[in-house]
């Protein structure tokens, strides 16, 4: 039985949150939706949020908006990921922001990033256009964590991303730079702005930062762990 969002706690442990999980897998998003009584939008135009958080609620998320992972006691994070057909990454996956001023910008290990990516929890959803949102399936939970491999293909990336922002050259910043990861720009519009350094120290405003995993990479993840 799917409990209703509001009654949901955060899971106990691991096993829980496999548990919770597993038992969405083979599910639609109109299924789930109806067992909760929650209302869906017809597509993900303007609501391209919304699957993840829908799972946020369903398994008992409980960081909200702070620079932790999703479910803080346990250290994990929620990575929702629409796949094609062939069962492969159909988008870049979105992480966290990125700390224009520099702050938590120093040590890859006590940065945002780091803490959100050390421990994730992937769900693949359905994600090709011509399915219906409320007839896309959810799969197999996979619990990962990065070997040191990947680790440290993150870490080169980061330093070489972050060097740029703490160093005035945020506006050079482009997606073609960065193995594993990139930096794109994150916000509803053009018009929003944020705070970041400037070329002689001083500050300007540009638009806010997010950064994101490269497709072959999570690509990589799914079928590296997945047994087919």
């Amino acid at each position: 039985m799917i409990f209703p969002p509001s009654s949901i706690f955060p899971p106990a442990n691991i096993d829980e949150l496999i548990e919770r999980s597993t038992a969405l897998a083979g599910l639609t998003l109109g299924e789930i939706a109806e067992q909760n009584n929650l209302l869906m939008p017809p597509d993900l135009q303007r609501h391209k949020g919304w699957v993840g958080q829908l799972l946020e609620q369903l398994l008992g998320a409980n960081a909200g908006s702070r620079a932790e992972p999703d479910f803080t006691h346990l250290g994990i994070e929620l990575k929702t990921i629409p796949i094609d057909h062939r069962g492969l990454p159909r988008e870049t996956t979105y992480v966290c922001t990125v700390p224009l001023l520099g702050e938590a910008g120093y040590c890859w290990e006590e940065s945002w990033l780091y803490n959100k990516l050390k421990h994730v929890l992937w769900i693949p959803v359905e994600g090709e256009r011509e399915i219906p949102l409320a007839a896309r399936h959810i799969g197999m939970p996979l619990l990962w964590q990065p070997n040191r491999e990947e680790l440290e293909l993150l870490r080169r990336d980061w330093e070489e991303l972050m060097e740029m922002v703490r160093t005035g050259h945020v506006e050079e910043i482009n997606a073609r730079i960065g193995e594993v990861l990139q930096i794109r720009p994150k916000a509803a519009n053009g018009r929003v702005l944020s705070e970041a350094i400037g070329e002689t120290g001083e500050r300007i405003m540009t638009n806010p930062q997010g950064f994101y995993l490269r497709k072959r990479f999570t690509r990589e993840i799914l079928g590296n762990n997945f047994i087919r």
